[in-house]
């Protein structure tokens, strides 16, 4: 079982802001949201934790109590929405209609084929360990590596919403990677 959570309340994510590499710390609603995985998490066990070395997930990982057995993995960094850091949908929309993350990259940042690229390889070091892992990351590249570990284009990944503090839960079925459970604030024993 793979576990995967994605990062507490920042300023900009309570805004709706995209946040790819602006490092911005968690607020107290954040902090508060990863001392509630704390709880949440309780009583499991596992046997890898991985983290995006961005501050918001580490904080997330530290207060939800695994900072300590926690490994950074670079290609757990969020999205890199270059000319597009810092804005909401609607601000880029009104010089680029109809723009979508999922469908035309920002100028300097990253597509969705370079996401996948960077989601792909976490799969292959997900796959390639024993046991039960909890990733602690960002909305996007958690939704993109949900969508590739069940064999999905990137693109899928538009369709699974993971709020704030909010975890999912990646299994095998008949040895194929499934979504077992997805956008949940807490999980199912």
């Amino acid at each position: 079982m793979i576990v995967v959570v994605r990062h507490g309340e920042t300023e900009w994510s309570r805004l709706r802001k995209h946040t790819g590499r602006t490092d911005i710390p968690l607020t107290e609603r954040g902090r508060e949201q990863a001392r509630t995985l704390a709880a949440t998490l309780s009583g499991r066990t596992f046997d890898r934790v991985l983290v995006s070395p961005l501050s918001r997930a580490r904080e997330t990982c530290e207060l939800a109590g695994f900072g300590g057995q926690a490994t950074t993995v670079g290609d757990l960094r969020e999205w890199d929405y270059g000319a597009h850091e810092g804005l909401v949908t609607d601000e880029v929309r009104q010089t680029e209609p109809g723009w979508s993350v999922w469908e035309s990259a920002a100028p300097g940042g990253e597509s969705v084929a370079d996401v996948a690229a960077r989601a792909d390889h976490v799969v292959a070091l997900l796959r390639s360990q024993p046991g039960d892992i909890l990733v602690f990351a960002h909305g996007h590249i958690l939704r993109v590596l949900a969508a590739r570990w069940a064999g999905l284009p990137p693109e899928t990944g538009r369709r699974l919403l993971l709020g704030t503090a909010a975890l999912g839960v990646l299994a095998y079925e008949h040895g194929e990677g499934a979504i077992a459970s997805w956008n949940l604030t807490v999980l199912p024993r």
